[in-house]
């Protein structure tokens, strides 16, 4: 698509810049499960004894580290590098890769100039055609909103395709900053025809919620969506404004949302800190 907005790189991850990049250091074998790795003693066909798989020491740290914080509060802070070394029996450079995975995977969190803290547990964000308002309110959180950038732009023809308007035609841009009890969550941009929502702007110094405002203004309720998820690395920009560092993965909604008439409304995507955040949905197998 040529409509992500700037901040944000949609780039595919490159595994060596990520924080944390893995070392083959070697530990204790494990052994290959029985079975596994010897020679047949049925027929010709024999199968070759594979060697003893290796695990890399920063990995048998990182293990050690779990079975430390889960012990933990969250918020309260980690042993600094020099201490857990010693406590492992192993180089600061091993631990700080275990710990930089942690961080990555939300168990840890890190703050500039202050150390490293137990993350609190990541919101489990239902997948659902509901606003960022309604969902944060329903985890007990108090949802915030930062309006970054708001204006018109011109619709090239892939927007333009999406939101239901001609080419050239006047899209509203919404640029927007998510908290959740004041820690930055995600950051969003939506597309909307601009025609069809004259006032929106003033609209939404009114309603705490965008979905509020084309309800209670325009009588417009998004009833279907089409959304897909992906994950991209946080760049300076966007690491900025979501608080992380650079690289940390994010993950990355695209959703296109219709309402009852099937007439197009919005195209968005949201950037969502992967540290802090899963989404669940629940399947059904359909009857054959």
């Amino acid at each position: 698509m040529t409509v992500s907005p700037v901040p944000v790189s949609a780039d595919p991850p490159d595994k060596s810049s990520m924080p944390g990049g893995r070392r083959s250091v070697a530990a204790r074998p494990v052994a290959a499960p029985a079975g596994v790795g010897r020679a047949s003693e049925n027929g010709p066909g024999q199968v070759l004894a594979s060697p003893l798989l290796r695990l890399p020491k920063y990995y048998t740290v990182k293990r050690q580290l779990l079975e430390l914080i889960v012990t933990m509060a969250p918020g309260s802070p980690v042993p600094p590098e020099r201490e857990l070394a010693r406590d492992y029996g192993t180089s600061r450079t091993t631990v700080r890769q275990a710990l930089a995975e942690l961080v990555v995977e939300g168990r840890l969190l890190r703050r500039q100039g202050k150390g490293t803290f137990v993350a609190k547990p990541k919101v489990a964000q239902a997948l659902e055609l509901a606003s960022y308002t309604e969902g944060m309110r329903a985890h007990g959180l108090h949802p915030q909103t930062k309006i970054l950038e708001i204006g018109y732009i011109a619709a090239d023809e892939d927007l333009a395709l999406l939101l239901g308007i001609r080419p050239g035609g006047r899209a509203l841009r919404i640029h927007r900053l998510r908290l959740a009890d004041g820690e930055p969550m995600s950051i969003d941009t939506s597309h909307l025809p601009a025609r069809r929502f004259p006032g929106l702007r003033k609209q939404l110094n009114r309603h705490s919620s965008l979905y509020e405002a084309l309800s209670s203004a325009y009588g417009v309720r998004l009833t279907e969506a089409e959304e897909t998820i992906e994950t991209v690395l946080a760049d300076p920009h966007s690491a900025d404004l979501l608080a992380v560092d650079i690289g940390m993965p994010l993950l990355l909604l695209s959703r296109h949302a219709v309402d009852v008439t099937g007439e197009p409304v919005e195209w968005a995507q949201s950037w969502y800190r992967g540290d802090r955040y899963k989404f669940v949905t629940r399947l059904r197998r359909l009857p054959d």
